[in-house]
């Protein structure tokens, strides 16, 4: 209950304060906007690039896996063909 009082309390003052204060408040949300818009462009450049060097990483090793998974299919076939060609003991 005392949550709802003081949120209530803060609400008003808050359109009070910006009423009353409006030049200032703009003044202050003029300086603000070109902060934000840096440092989200360079949030969002440090994030593509990420995304940019996780692709070339998975296009560097994605043939190297195909090859590996050749290898180790013919690896098991030679298995299964020794397998076949020895006899069983029962």
């Amino acid at each position: 209950m005392m949550a709802l009082v003081g949120g209530l309390i803060a609400l008003v003052l808050g359109i009070v304060g910006i009423v009353v204060w409006w030049r200032p408040f703009l003044e202050i949300l003029m300086g603000v906007i070109p902060v934000i818009l840096i440092l989200g462009g360079a949030l969002a450049t440090y994030l593509g690039v990420g995304a940019m060097m996780d692709k070339k990483t998975v296009e560097i090793y994605d043939p190297i896996k195909k090859e590996f998974r050749r290898e180790i299919d013919t690896i098991k076939q030679e298995l299964k063909d020794m397998k076949d060609k020895t006899p069983s003991q029962s």
